[in-house]
C-alpha cells in the first residue's frame, strides 16, 4: 500500500464508516503476515465484516451503541472509538512500525496473500516492490514452495503496473484532494482569484497532477504563502516566477500552481483546463481556440468561446475530438445530469456477495429518490462471491414479489449478474433465464485472453437473446489492473445488432465502458446505464463517477437507459423478453 494511502486513512477528518472498516482490514492482513492467532485474526475480519451492515456514521455512535451492533464486541467498539479520537489504534500502528512499507505496499498485489507475502518477505528477504521485482526477474520467487512459473510472471505484470502507474490517483480520490488544496490556497490567499484546473476540473479518470491557477499582482507574495502550507512541498529548481512546481505531499501528487495577473485570470483558467488537442485544433482561418484565448484579456470562459464565434463548452468535453464543430454549429448535446437518472440497475445483496439485505438495499434506494432498483446478485458460477444456485433464484424472486407489493410503487427488477463462461455462454438453462426481468452478462474468469478470444467471448454472450445488459465490458480496474483487450468496435456493433445495453460501471475502479467509446455507442444507437455496481447503500454514491464518464463521452438523458421511469424500464424488459422465440 502506498503510503498515501495510509496517511490518508489515518489523518482524514471526514472519518467515512468504509475508512474505519479498512483499518480494520488492514490489522488483519498484517497481523495473518506476522503469523499471529488465526482467532485473532478472524475476530478483526468479522468485526470488519459487521460494521459494513451499518448505515449510520459510526463516528457518531457512543461505545454502547457499537456494542449494541451484531457481531462488534467490547474489542472492535472500542478500537472504534480509539479511530474517532487518534485516527487509528494501537495495534495498527504496532503492526506499522514493524512491518517495511514495501511489504504493506505488496499486500496490494492481487492474487497473492498476507501468507505469500509473508513468505516473499522473509525467504527472498524482499522488503520493497522493487527488490521483489528484481527477484521475479531473476526467477527466484518461482523457486519458493507454493508459486511456481506462472505465479511469478502474475506478480511480475502486476508489479510493472504498478510502478507504471506510480504517482497517479484515480479521479474519487484525487477530486476532494484538490477540492481541499483550492479551499487552503483561497484561506491563503483571500484577496486573489484561485480555481482548480488540469485534468481533475476535466474529469479524467486518472489523476497525474494538481492544478491551479491564481490571479494575482503580486506573485512572490503568493509563492511565500503557498511555501507555508504543510500540504506543500516546491520543488525550486523547476519553479519560476509565474509558476509554483512541487508535490502535495498528502497524495504524493505533482503539483502545479500558475500565477497571472487578474486581467489574464481567465485567460490561463481556459488554457489549463483543456487539453492540447483542443486548444490546437484548427476551426476556422487558421484559428485555434489558444490563439483566440491570448488575442486579448477576457472576462469569462463563456465569452473565449464567443469570441471564436461558438458555443461554450463544459471543461469534461474539452478533448479535442467533434467538440468544436458541434459548438460553431449550436449542436452541443445537452449532457446528462445525475438528477435525470431515475433508478439503479446492476447491484448486489446479501444474497450473494453484498453488504446489505435485498430490503435495505431497496429502501435505501428509495430513500435517495430514486423510483427503482435493479436487483442483480452473482450468479452460480462466481461461488468465490456466493453465487446464487437456482433455489437460491426462486427464493429471492419470492423475496422481490413480497417486497413490490410491500413498498410500491417502488419498483424492484428481478435480475442476475450472469457470469459468461469461456464459450460466451450464460451460466443458467433457459428456465432460469426466462424468470429473470434483465440479465447483465459480465466476465469474472480466466481474463488472461488475446483481443480476439475475449471478442468472441463477449459478442457471444451479447447474442444470447436473454442477455439484456453488457456489464464491465474490459474488466479493468484502474490502477490495479489491465482490462483484457477487446475490438471495442465489433462489441458495441453487436450491441447494436442485438438491441443490448451498455453499461457504464460507475464504480471508480473500473469506470468501463471507457468515456473514449461512448460517442461510438451512441453513434450506433446503442443505450448506455449509469450502474454503480453496489454491494453496500454507499455505493449508490458512485453513480455521480459514471455520470461524468458519460457527460465526457457526449451522454444525453435520451440515450441513458435508466433515466427511463420505472413504468418505461418495465415495459422495455417485458417487450424484450417476448420477442423471445
Amino acid at each position: 500500500m502506498a503510503a498515501f494511502s495510509i496517511f490518508v486513512l489515518i489523518h482524514n477528518t471526514a472519518l467515512e464508516n468504509k475508512k474505519i472498516i479498512k483499518l480494520f482490514k488492514l490489522a488483519s492482513e498484517l497481523m495473518e503476515l506476522h503469523d499471529e492467532n488465526p482467532f485473532k485474526v478472524r475476530s478483526y475480519v468479522n468485526g470488519a465484516a459487521a460494521l459494513e451492515l451499518v448505515e449510520d456514521p459510526l463516528e457518531t455512535k457512543s461505545q454502547a451503541e457499537l456494542e449494541g451492533i451484531t457481531g462488534v464486541g467490547k474489542s472492535i467498539a472500542a478500537r472504534v472509538i480509539e479511530i474517532k479520537e487518534t485516527g487509528s489504534f494501537t495495534e495498527l500502528d504496532q503492526l506499522l512500525s514493524v512491518t517495511p512499507p514495501g511489504v504493506v505496499e505488496m499486500l496490494r498485489i492481487k492474487g497473492i496473500g498476507p501468507k505469500k507475502v509473508r513468505n516473499l518477505w522473509k525467504e527472498l528477504g524482499a522488503e520493497t516492490v522493487e527488490e521483489l521485482l528484481d527477484a521475479c526477474e531473476q526467477d527466484k520467487v518461482s523457486k519458493l514452495k507454493g508459486f511456481g512459473a506462472k505465479t511469478q510472471e502474475n506478480i511480475k505484470q502486476a508489479l510493472l503496473f504498478t510502478q507504471q502507474n506510480r504517482g497517479k490517483l484515480l479521479f474519487a480520490e484525487a477530486e476532494p484532494t484538490a477540492q481541499a488544496l483550492l479551499e487552503q490556497v483561497q484561506q491563503a490567499l483571500p484577496d486573489a482569484e484561485v480555481a482548480l484546473v488540469g485534468d481533475v476540473r476535466r474529469c479524467l479518470e486518472i489523476i497525474e497532477k494538481l492544478e491551479l491557477v491564481i490571479g494575482t499582482d503580486k506573485p512572490t507574495e503568493a509563492e511565500v504563502a503557498l511555501n507555508k502550507l504543510d500540504e506543500l512541498q516546491q520543488d525550486e529548481l523547476n519553479s519560476g516566477p509565474m509558476v509554483w512546481r512541487g508535490k502535495h505531499s498528502v497524495s504524493g501528487l505533482a503539483t502545479e500552481i500558475r500565477f497571472a495577473s487578474p486581467a489574464n485570470f481567465q485567460n490561463e483558467r481556459f488554457i489549463r483546463s483543456a487539453s492540447q488537442e483542443h486548444l490546437t485544433q484548427v476551426f476556422a482561418a487558421n484559428k485555434n481556440m489558444l490563439t483566440v484565448a491570448r488575442e486579448s484579456s477576457h472576462s469569462s470562459e463563456e465569452d473565449i468561446y464567443s469570441s471564436a464565434g461558438m458555443a461554450y463548452i463544459v471543461p469534461e468535453l474539452r478533448e479535442g475530438t467533434n467538440e468544436l464543430q458541434l459548438a460553431m454549429e449550436n449542436k452541443l448535446p445537452k449532457l446528462l445530469e445525475l438528477g435525470d437518472l431515475k433508478g439503479i440497475l446492476h447491484n448486489h445483496s446479501t444474497y450473494s456477495d453484498g453488504a446489505h439485505t435485498l430490503e435495505q438495499m431497496a429502501t435505501y434506494c428509495r430513500d435517495m429518490g430514486y423510483q427503482y432498483l435493479g436487483i442483480s446478485d452473482h450468479s452460480k458460477t462466481a461461488a468465490y462471491a456466493g453465487g446464487l444456485r437456482e433455489g437460491d433464484v426462486l427464493r429471492q424472486q419470492k423475496e422481490i414479489d413480497e417486497l413490490n407489493q410491500k413498498l410500491a410503487p417502488f419498483k424492484i427488477f428481478k435480475g442476475i449478474e450472469s457470469d459468461i463462461l469461456g464459450d460466451g455462454s450464460l451460466d443458467y438453462e433457459e428456465d432460469i433465464l426466462k424468470s429473470f426481468d434483465f440479465i447483465v452478462a459480465s466476465i469474472h474468469s480466466n481474463l488472461n485472453m488475446d483481443e480476439q478470444k475475449a471478442t468472441t467471448r463477449l459478442i457471444t454472450a451479447i447474442e444470447n437473446p436473454y442477455t439484456t445488459m453488457l456489464g464491465h465490458p474490459t474488466g479493468r480496474l484502474l490502477l490495479r489492473r489491465e482490462g483484457y483487450p477487446i475490438n471495442h468496435k465489433m462489441v458495441i456493433d453487436a450491441c447494436a445488432a442485438n438491441n443490448v445495453i451498455i453499461e457504464i460501471n460507475s464504480n471508480p475502479w473500473r469506470l468501463d465502458i471507457d468515456w473514449r467509446w461512448v460517442a461510438y455507442a451512441l453513434e450506433k444507437g446503442v443505450m448506455l446505464s449509469i450502474n454503480p455496481d453496489a454491494h453496500h447503500t454507499s455505493g449508490y454514491d458512485d453513480m455521480r463517477y459514471g455520470v461524468l464518464v458519460g457527460r465526457k463521452g457526449g451522454l444525453t438523458k435520451e440515450m441513458t437507459f435508466n433515466a427511463k421511469s420505472a413504468e418505461e424500464v418495465g415495459a422495455y424488459f417485458k417487450a424484450r423478453k417476448e420477442k423471445i422465440k
